[in-house]
């Protein structure tokens, strides 16, 4: 029998990393917070990859950090193992990723989300969902009890009608052998929100001690570990070693003998899944010239046997992967002890959201993370931040948090899938961002703290701290343009040595630091007025007169962006009605309704000349 339960401002369904960010952010905002759970044990579970960051992915919790989210904080807490990934090539693209204690991390945010104010976690699944007249959204959980809110945010991850594929075996189930959201899915369906099939995948976990490590290539992490947080102070420390071993001719003929028993090859999967993370099965078929890939083994946990094999995702049968694994050099006796599966889900078409991932046609409701059509934690994270804040801020009837593709990579992952849309789960890349020289991991204080304090989430003291950063780079860059360096033997013989020209007359340390063969800590023996800053001052400093130029054209190219982000687009406007404008165009832009003109020019299918007749009929209708 149905009864009235608790209500909340913001009700936030999941307690993945989305979810985690959503409720934090709306609670530390001062409204009142349900987050709710199928299991209240798997809150900020990572049932692939038991890694925070990567390749852009870095720089987004980075970002998370700087705004006031959490997800940087509990990876330094939970780090086994850091590395800077692409160190040999420019600060634009240098990634942070740790290696993490993928159930202490979860113990970790468990906590946070149980001892934060205006936050209750409740174990219950939502299994019926609806807007009543008065604009409030009712939830019911499956043991009927009623929830009301006045807005909701989905962060259901890979569970809404999940659907798990190993071989021939096909059967409804979450991520780690939970079940599935398969009432909430259909709720959703009936309320008109338009849904469609994704996929994923995970690979199989092994015992540590049933590999042979001495046919492994072992990688360390970095010497001295940079944390994602800008407030963690104490040290990280590298635990754990990862390895890196090879598939071969002989994995790539079992798999091809097999490929008929996969259900991605042999028509059983619908959902369409990651392009940029595929199977071993889709590696093999697809890139077939290759004799190799690559297979990363990385623990999983400080206290578990347990090793993941990054790169070996399958859906195959489970006798063909534990085939195919004994081929590969130091797993030929390997035990599995999680078979490798796929799962597909229904997630939104995220053309279907507003940029502060508020649905167009169901006010109060929000999505954020896979739900929207993303993969990774570090995206859904991101936008579970976004979507937790413009929550509370509708709530408290406050204009929403946009985040522009110049800002951040958090705006470049909200505006791709908000204007562009997406066919396949999305990844964040820096090739994404036009803007990734200005928006570094190293720089996300600068950028966006600021914004974190002024709406609310960054207390005093990280804002102290940051004040004092941007003083101390000011003051360092005004020392490095006065002070000059004579010549001397000991100066121009590490002039040569690194290969640039040496010294007749005195030079500026800064025209010394511009030269690409030389650094701050090269010259340090040779500047004696050197102050005692941190050393992330003198890294903003190098960074700003290395690649000035470039990042004063990426400035200028930010604010031609934003003056067309300015022309604010009527969400009335009747583009059927424009003449001049391509049916394309108009289709598109009647769907997406873009808030403004930059926005509408980076909607797929609509041309410069379309924007240019938009430009003319707003100046010719004074809009």
């Amino acid at each position: 029998m149905q009864y009235n339960a608790k209500n909340y401002d913001v009700i936030v369904i999941g307690a993945g990393h989305a979810g985690i960010e959503a409720g934090l952010a709306a609670a530390r905002l001062g409204v009142s917070v349900g987050v709710f759970t199928i299991n209240m044990d798997w809150v900020g579970n990572m049932p692939c990859n038991p890694s925070i960051g990567g390749t852009s992915k870095g720089h987004l919790v980075r970002e998370i950090d700087a705004l006031g989210g959490e997800m940087g904080k509990a990876a330094d807490e939970n780090t086994l193992q850091s590395r800077i990934l692409n160190r040999g090539k420019g600060p634009a693209v240098h990634s942070l990723r740790a290696q993490i204690d993928r159930r202490r991390y979860s113990e970790y945010m468990k906590n946070v989300m149980e001892s934060q104010p205006n936050l209750e976690i409740v174990q219950a699944e939502i299994t019926d969902i609806k807007q009543l007249e008065t604009g409030e959204w009712q939830l019911l959980t499956r043991l009927e009890a009623i929830h009301k809110a006045k807005c909701v945010v989905l962060a259901t991850g890979t569970f809404l009608g999940g659907k798990i594929y190993v071989g021939d075996v096909s059967y409804e189930g979450g991520p780690d052998g939970m079940f599935a959201s398969t009432e909430l899915a259909a709720s959703l369906k009936s309320l008109g929100v338009p849904t469609r099939r994704f996929k994923t995948g995970t690979p199989s976990r092994v015992n540590k001690r049933s590999i042979d490590f001495s046919r492994l290539e072992k990688q360390d992490g970095d010497k001295r570990p940079v944390p994602f947080s800008f407030d963690t102070e104490h040290p990280i420390e590298n635990k754990l070693s990862c390895y890196m071993t090879y598939t071969n001719s002989e994995t790539k003929r079992v798999i091809l003998e097999n490929i008929h028993r996969s259900p991605l090859y042999g028509g059983k999967i619908d959902g369409v899944g990651p392009r940029y993370c595929p199977s071993i099965e889709d590696k093999i078929v697809r890139f077939s010239e290759k004799e190799r890939h690559q297979l990363f083994i990385e623990p999983c946990g400080e206290h578990t046997q347990e090793m993941y094999l990054q790169g070996m995702s399958s859906s195959l049968p489970e006798d063909v992967q534990l085939q195919f694994l004994r081929t590969i050099p130091g797993l030929e006796n390997v035990q599995v002890m999680r078979t490798a599966y796929a799962i597909e889900y229904d997630c939104v078409d995220p053309l279907a959201l507003y940029a502060s991932l508020e649905f167009k046609n169901y006010p109060g409701l929000f999505g954020a993370g896979q739900f929207n059509g993303s993969s990774g934690y570090e995206e859904a994270a991101a936008q579970g931040l976004i979507a937790g804040i413009n929550a509370a801020k509708k709530v408290q009837k406050k204009e929403p948090l946009i985040l522009d593709r110049a800002s951040s990579y958090i705006g470049t992952l909200i505006d791709d899938l908000v204007t562009k849309g997406c066919s396949d789960p999305y990844r964040m890349m820096t090739s994404r961002s036009e803007y990734r020289l200005i928006l570094r991991q190293d720089n996300a204080d600068l950028r966006l703290t600021e914004i974190g304090y002024q709406i609310g989430l960054v207390g005093e003291e990280k804002h102290e701290r940051l004040l004092k950063k941007q003083e101390l780079i000011k003051k360092e860059l005004k020392r490095i343009e006065t002070t000059g360096l004579a010549p001397s033997d000991e100066l121009n013989e590490l002039l040569v040595s690194r290969e640039t020209s040496a010294m007749t007359n005195g030079c500026r340390l800064i025209d010394l630091i511009r030269r690409p063969q030389l650094s701050y800590e090269l010259l340090k023996p040779f500047d004696l007025t050197r102050p005692d800053y941190p050393d992330e001052v003198f890294e903003q400093v190098e960074i700003e007169v290395k690649y000035e130029g470039y990042i004063k054209r990426q400035l200028a190219q930010a604010k031609e962006m934003r003056r067309l982000e300015s022309r604010a687009l009527p969400e009335t406007l009747n583009y059927s009605e424009i003449t001049g404008l391509r049916m394309e165009a108009q289709e598109k832009l009647d769907k997406v309704k873009p808030k403004n003109l930059g926005q509408a020019s980076r909607i797929s299918g609509v041309s410069p000349a379309d924007i240019s007749v938009l430009l003319i009929y707003l100046r010719k209708n004074e809009i």
